[in-house]
Order: structure tokens, then C-alpha cells, then sequence
């Protein structure tokens, strides 16, 4: 809106309310009370009391008033009507009548003129004024619709680069979104690649591990083929170590009745020499006195014969303690043997159990 319109619709809501226009004078009835006000405006004058300023107790419309005057202090209200009560008031000051008195004058001139009949020039002028009024109007409609577009096209355009640079900002994150992708194609490719590669050698590894298996599952059969030799190998051992120690024991039987045997035999032939020498003491007692003989005498060839009885006893105890000897000699052969094959056999049982060992770890 434009100044005057902005006044003119101002006074428009300004002229509804209960207080518009009025100009309030405090007044008294007589010369020692001043409990009233005195209220001017454009539709006439009111009296109110002190205390409440929006509903008057008393109104006079300038239609109704013949005339108002005063005289010093006192100011008198005469209606149109000549029968009514003339009104009479006194104020604090002369300055306040006078001006009390302008403005009664002044509003009812402007209340006369507004029911008066307009010349033809003022009508014309009225005319004018109205026609400018709404040139200026439509000027004004047109200068608010140019606004209105100028501040449309200026928002569309706002909008315009917003949505340009907001397409401008969504290319660029697709193109960055493009790149992304095609980095991202590259690492996938090369990933596949890689995975390929790595596949490949897995595979590998598949047929590496799968001949390990094999070779394994070889090694686990012949360790259980050795193993099985082994088992046999120690029961063989166990068969001979118990021959062993059943020979043993025979062999120790026997010694022990060929060593009775052999006690017998010398307590035989210590018996035989003691009977012999008994024998020869009373047969030939000069021999004792006389150990020196002759090789012809006759009783030197009965004697003869006697050691050569006792020389043929000698022989068969020597022969029987050589007999012996031989045999505790192949007893000790065979137990010497026996104890390396024993010890051959520890070294082969303990060789596998370390090849089992190893076969079971690597597996």
C-alpha cells in the first residue's frame, strides 16, 4: 500500500473505536467541583464522568446545538431546541474555553460540510480525485502484479539454480560413483584374478596333498606291513627266547647231573685209589720201603696192570670232562648267539617304532 492508503485504512479502523477523535477537558457543574470531563469530536460533545471514559453520561450532536459560548470560566451549551435545559459548565482556565471553543467550532464546521451538496467544480474535482485514485489503484495492482512476477520469476530462477546445482552436484557424485565403480572393477578383476591364481594353487595343493595321502596310505600299509613283521619278528624272539630258556634249563639239568655224575665218579675213583693203595700195601709191602723197581720183576707186571686199569678209569673221566666242557662251551655259543639275535631284534623293534612314530606325526 501506498502512504495515503495506509492512513485511510488506519482511520478506517481507528474511527470504529469508542475512543476515536475525542479530545477530553476536565469540567465542573459549579465553581468548587470538577468531577466531569468534557469530551469533543466529530459527532458532537459528551460528558463523562471521571472515571469512565468510553460510554458518556450526557451527548449533544452537532445536528442538536444551536450555539456555544463563554464567558471567562463558564461555558454554556445551547440546543436546538429552545424547551430543553441549557447546559452550563466552568472550567479551571480561560485558555482551556477558548480552546474547548475552537474545536467545537472546527468539528462542526467539518460535520456541516460534510452534509453539505458539492459544487459542480468540487464534484468535478471529486471525479478527478476518484479517477486518479483508481489509476493509481490499477497502477499500483499493475506495479504488485509486475512484483509479483518479478519476485516469481526471481524465485523460479532461484530454483532453477538450485535444482541446476543440485543436478550439477548429482553428476558429480555420479561420476564419482562411476569412478568408484570402475576402481572398484578393476579390484574385482584383479581379485578374480588373484582368485584364480589362488585356485589354481589350491588345486595344486589338492593334488600335492592327495599323492601325500597316497604315498601315507603306502607308508601306513607297509608300516603296518612292518609292523606286522614286527609283531612276528617278536614272536618268533618270544618262541626261541622260550626254547632258549627251556634249553637252557635242560642243558642246566643236565650239567648239574653230569657235575653229580662226575662227583660220583671221583669219589668212585678216589675210593678205587684209596682200595688200590690199600690193596698194594698188603700185597707188596717192601714197595712201600722200596719204591725202585725193576721193569722185569713179575710183581712190577701185576702192578702194571692195575695202573693200567686205573689209567683206562682216568681216561673215561677225562673223557667225560671234555665231554662236558664241549657242551658248556656250545651252551655259551648258543647263548652268546641267542643274545645278538635279541639284540637284533631290540634295534629292528625300536627302528620301527621310530619310523611308526614319524609316519603318525607327519600324518
Amino acid at each position: 500500500f501506498s502512504r495515503d492508503e495506509a492512513e485511510m485504512n488506519y482511520l478506517k479502523i481507528a474511527q470504529d473505536l469508542e475512543m476515536y477523535g475525542v479530545n477530553y477537558f476536565p469540567i465542573a457543574q459549579n465553581k468548587n467541583h470538577t468531577d466531569l470531563l468534557l469530551g469533543v469530536d466529530a459527532k458532537g460533545i459528551h460528558i463523562y464522568s471521571i472515571n469512565n471514559r468510553f460510554s458518556p453520561n450526557k451527548s449533544f450532536e452537532w445536528s442538536a446545538i444551536r450555539n456555544i459560548s463563554y464567558s471567562e470560566k463558564e461555558l454554556t451549551i445551547k440546543p436546538l431546541d429552545k424547551k430543553a435545559e441549557v447546559f452550563k459548565f466552568f472550567s479551571s482556565q480561560l485558555k482551556v474555553n477558548k480552546l474547548i471553543l475552537q474545536l467545537c467550532i472546527g468539528n462542526h464546521d467539518l460535520f456541516m460540510r460534510r452534509r453539505k451538496v458539492d459544487s459542480i467544480e468540487i464534484q468535478q474535482m471529486k471525479a478527478q480525485a476518484r479517477e486518479e485514485k483508481a489509476r493509481k489503484k490499477m497502477e499500483n495492482q499493475r506495479l504488485a502484479r509486475e512484483k509479483q512476477l518479478r519476485e516469481e520469476a526471481e524465485r523460479a530462477k532461484e530454483e532453477l539454480e538450485r535444482r541446476l546445482f543440485q543436478l550439477e552436484d548429482e553428476a558429480r557424485q555420479a561420476n564419482e560413483a562411476l569412478l568408484r565403480s570402475q576402481e572398484a572393477a578393476e579390484l574385482l578383476a584383479e581379485k578374480a584374478q588373484i582368485a584364480e591364481e589362488e585356485a589354481k594353487l589350491l588345486a595344486q595343493n589338492a593334488a600335492e596333498a592327495e599323492q601325500e595321502r597316497q604315498r601315507l596310505e603306502i607308508t601306513a600299509l607297509k608300516t603296518k606291513e612292518e609292523k606286522r613283521l614286527m609283531e612276528q619278528k617278536m614272536r618268533e624272539a618270544e618262541l626261541i627266547a622260550v626254547k632258549l630258556v627251556k634249553e637252557s634249563d635242560r642243558r642246566a639239568k643236565e650239567a648239574e647231573h653230569l657235575k653229580q655224575d662226575l662227583h660220583e665218579a671221583r669219589e668212585a675213583e678216589r675210593k678205587a685209589k684209596q682200595k688200590l693203595l690199600d690193596i698194594t700195601r698188603l700185597n707188596y709191602p717192601h714197595m712201600v720201603k722200596y719204591p725202585q723197581y725193576s721193569p722185569t720183576d713179575t710183581r712190577d707186571a701185576n702192578f702194571d696192570k692195575g695202573s693200567i686199569k686205573l689209567d683206562l678209569k682216568d681216561v673215561d673221566l677225562k673223557r667225560l670232562s671234555f665231554e662236558i666242557e664241549r657242551e658248556r662251551l656250545d651252551y655259551l655259543e648258543k647263548s652268546r648267539k641267542f643274545e645278538d639275535r635279541l639284540k637284533e631284534l631290540k634295534s629292528e623293534i625300536h627302528a620301527l617304532k621310530l619310523e611308526e612314530k614319524q609316519s603318525g606325526l607327519y600324518s
